[in-house]
């Protein structure tokens, strides 16, 4: 479509503009998201300065999120800003509160209806469901699915954890 259609018809343009700007605001908001992943919590797989990653919203209030995959989540101790955290506990399953390695009596809780419990992959700097508890559902914005910056470094995030290597 030559931009020669819109010349002379301010109001065909006016409603393509504001078809096009619904459709980007759709699509940003119900179907993918765009962010950042900074600090150290999420160490090998996010660097620290920050790579930028992409969420599908489709996930949104944890449906169909599983074990071992990566959300993005509202930070419960901190409304308006976002987290990125790798879940290891679904309602139902049981977790340990405490930090491998760490001394101490080490407690299991049952992780309640409506909630998962995440981690960070770097336990020892990360601040997670160890330390607000286990993560209402309704704040998991979308599930990671795709690291696209650093371009080099860009890789797909699959379905949950998968089998290690036997070595």
């Amino acid at each position: 479509m030559a931009f020669s259609h819109f010349i002379g018809h301010p109001a065909r343009l006016a409603f393509s503009t504001l078809k096009a700007t619904c459709l980007a605001h759709l699509t940003l908001t119900q179907l993918a998201q765009v962010s950042s992943a900074q600090g150290p919590s999420m160490l090998p797989t996010f660097a620290v300065d920050g790579d930028w990653i992409a969420a599908d919203m489709r996930y949104r209030l944890g449906r169909g999120v599983s074990v071992g995959d990566l959300v993005l989540y509202k930070i419960p101790i901190s409304a308006h800003t976002h987290g990125v955290k790798r879940v290891i506990g679904m309602p139902g399953d049981f977790v340990s509160l405490g930090t491998p390695g760490e001394r101490g009596e080490e407690q299991m809780i049952q992780i309640p209806e409506g909630h998962c419990w995440i981690v960070g992959d770097n336990l020892p700097a990360s601040r997670d469901s160890r330390q607000f508890g286990p993560l209402p559902l309704a704040l998991v914005q979308g599930k990671v699915v795709a690291k696209i910056l650093p371009w080099a470094e860009r890789q797909w995030f699959g379905k949950g954890l998968s089998a290690a290597d036997p070595q």
